[in-house]
């Protein structure tokens, strides 16, 4: 790692002593939370060069030419990362329109993949990335049953997102999304054990079909209850490369969950876990991650009888790797992880800890710490300017970047805002 940092210290070095390039912005004078080797700094300058951050520290010399701005007195953190929903798949929720997340049938279940649904233009990405959301997972979902079928417990493919302008899609079939639990006993005939067997029977088919891939390119077919493009999906699966969100809560379900990793090899992170908190060194050790609500401590369910505040606290003090979101939220709401993390330092979770959960952890959770998660040489310039502690609900941000890119700080709401505030508008809009 000190080799790597001695490295981008030269090139920064080489780089300052040349002049500068167009695409350099010198950040300074804030108190950067680098959630990196760094820590925190005072009075602290960050470069970026082409939208990559070149260097970051309080003496980083700011290139003769370079676009200057003056963060005084303000605090920086990377940009925050939305680690499940539905955010550019859907519009108004429970509208006439398409709900591009809607999993139904049993045609596509595993090999159902989101990315082609994904409008980078829908007004909710704007909305949303002027108050810090810079990178997202979008993600499938079982769909209610309706005159189109009824969702399966393999709802398909999540996918990566920067909420920039150009090249949103950063990395498809980041995830698979599979719903167990009381909702997933639901979608399987009304039994937990049903829904259980329907993924191990994925996963087991998965494996058969690597091994006699051979026979279906020589046209010789076997019998699979899922389609071939459901297995060359469950792929990625049984490789360990894609893992699995899976929506559970019970403490019994993610026993039986912690069992089938260790079985099929898989990776497995938790989305929800309400009583994974019982489970605490149990998920550290089979590496499963929790992406968790921290003030999600309503027995909704029989599934949830033993939710309590403080679990993400708990989880990450026991060594599981913790991504914080109001599960409620994180389509037309993502903004609100601020919020979310706010009220895990309040139930006791350490302020660091809590900003890590919004920003890195996902990021390492979801295999993307390499370029993005925190403010760091060599990772994409997503980094967002507060006026104060961004974890206060009344701070917002005062300027947001994504891969280095100022993003324009207007939304269809703050449109709307405007508007509305204006007193020499036509008679019309007066009322």
């Amino acid at each position: 790692m000190s080799r790597l940092i001695s490295t981008f210290a030269l090139l920064a070095l080489l780089a300052l002593a040349l002049p500068a390039a167009a695409g350099t912005i010198a950040i300074t004078g804030g108190k950067v939370h680098t959630v990196g080797p760094q820590g925190t700094i005072e009075n602290a300058t960050i470069l970026i060069v082409d939208g990559r951050i070149a260097a970051v520290g309080d003496d980083v010399k700011v290139p003769a030419g370079a676009e200057t701005i003056d963060a005084a007195g303000k605090i920086i953190t990377p940009g925050l990362f939305s680690p499940f929903g539905q955010l550019g798949l859907v519009e108004v929720g429970m509208s006439a329109g398409p709900s591009d997340y809607a999993q139904r049938g049993s045609q596509f279940t595993a090999g159902f993949d989101v990315a082609d649904a994904y409008n980078s233009r829908s007004s909710l990405v704007a909305i949303n990335r002027i108050e810090g959301v810079t990178r997202a997972v979008v993600a499938p979902m079982p769909g209610y049953p309706n005159e189109a079928g009824t969702g399966h417990i393999l709802a398909g493919l999540a996918a990566i997102v920067n909420l920039g302008d150009d090249a949103a899609l950063d990395r498809r079939a980041a995830a698979m999304v599979v719903t167990l639990g009381e909702y997933g006993a639901a979608l399987s005939g009304g039994t937990r054990t049903a829904a259980w067997l329907t993924l191990r029977n994925a996963l087991d088919e998965a494996l058969d079909y690597r091994e006699h891939k051979g026979d279906f390119e020589r046209g010789m077919r076997r019998d699979y209850v899922h389609s071939m493009n459901d297995l060359e999906a469950l792929q990625g699966v049984i490789n360990g490369n894609t893992p699995i969100i899976v929506g559970v809560d019970r403490a019994s379900d993610i026993e039986v969950l912690i069992e089938l990793v260790n079985e099929y090899g898989v990776t497995a992170i938790i989305a929800g876990g309400s009583e994974a908190w019982m489970l605490a060194s149990e998920l550290a050790t089979a590496g499963i991650a929790v992406i968790a609500g921290p003030s999600a401590n309503l027995p909704g369910n029989f599934d949830r009888i033993n939710a309590r505040l403080g679990s993400a606290s708990i989880l990450i003090n026991a060594g599981v790797k913790v991504a914080i979101a109001d599960s409620d939220a994180q389509t037309h709401n993502a903004r609100n992880l601020t919020q979310s993390a706010g009220n895990a330092v309040a139930l006791g979770l350490d302020w660091d800890a809590a900003l890590r959960a919004i920003t890195l952890s996902p990021a390492e959770i979801f295999g993307m710490a390499a370029t993005t998660g925190s403010i760091e040489p060599g990772k994409a310039a997503d980094i967002v300017i507060w006026p104060a502690d961004p974890l206060e609900l009344t701070n917002y941000p005062e300027q947001v970047f994504i891969n280095g890119e100022a993003v324009p700080m207007v939304s269809r709401q703050t449109l709307l805002r405007d508007r509305y505030l204006q007193t020499d508008m036509p008679p019309a809009y007066r009322k």
